[in-house]
């Protein structure tokens, strides 16, 4: 709901703007344009974290484990 009212006040604040308002309504829309930014980063970060506590996702391999065979069975005989 944040990012939707941040996303809403920058174009509020961008159409104060165009119709001549001043310089003060350009410095809240981009407050609130970078206000939306972070807002959605964040919610993204927890939706990912979120399916992976819900085991909808996993965690990706290690870094250490040895890399798997081009080819698979077949191509190892």
């Amino acid at each position: 709901m944040a990012w939707g009212y941040l996303v809403y006040a920058a174009i509020d604040f961008g159409t104060a703007g165009r119709g001549g308002s001043g310089s003060s309504a350009w410095m809240f829309m981009a407050l609130a344009c970078l206000g939306a930014i972070a807002c959605l980063f964040v919610g993204l970060m927890l939706v990912a974290r979120l399916s992976r506590t819900l085991g909808i996702t996993r965690e990706p391999p290690a870094p250490d484990a040895p890399p798997r065979p081009v080819g698979g069975k077949r191509a190892a005989r």
